[in-house]
């Protein structure tokens, strides 16, 4: 079996157009949980997506297997349970089925929590159980076990919400 060599970047500027195209197949799975409608052009709309160029606080990530394009992360500092401020979010995550049931996503999540030590939310849809099953796995693995989980019911969100910290600022 060939090994697989997994590449994780911050994706640039010019890289956002290709960002961009991976969103909408983000987009088209992910409307069967959130149940959204493509626009008149025929495409899904990111609200946030040009924020992730302009803002401080705002990571875009493209990730590589083989030097193949295989998915995408978003992380930022905006908390839908309104409390925490100097707290990172995974606010969307994909990866390209072929590269799926590999261990690519969870080699993805542990590079990108460690990029950015201290605290952690990581929210699930409520519909959305595979993502639950993901994460819960990952972020055990990751912290050992020491993370908490609610379940978040407010005006931004509704479903699962795992927290914890790791390394500086924990």
């Amino acid at each position: 079996m060939e090994e697989l060599r997994i590449k994780l970047e911050k994706a640039t500027v010019e890289q956002r157009p290709l960002l961009g195209r991976l969103m909408q197949l983000y987009l088209y799975e992910f409307s069967e949980f959130d149940n959204a409608d493509i626009n008149k052009n025929g495409l899904y709309e990111y609200e946030y997506f040009d924020h992730y160029w302009r803002e401080k606080d705002r990571f875009p990530f493209l990730f590589y297997v083989n030097d193949k394009i295989a998915g995408f992360v978003l992380v930022n500092s905006h908390s839908p349970d309104n409390k925490e401020r100097n707290t990172k979010s995974i606010a969307e995550f994909f990866v390209m089925p072929k590269y799926r049931k590999k261990n690519i996503g969870k080699n993805i999540a542990f590079r990108i929590f460690d990029m950015f030590p201290g605290k952690w939310q990581v929210f699930e849809m409520e519909s959305n159980i595979a993502a639950q099953k993901f994460w819960r796995k990952v972020i055990a693995e990751y912290t050992d076990g020491d993370f908490e989980e609610i379940l978040l019911e407010n005006d931004s969100w509704r479903g699962p919400m795992q927290t914890f910290s790791k390394g500086e600022g924990a």
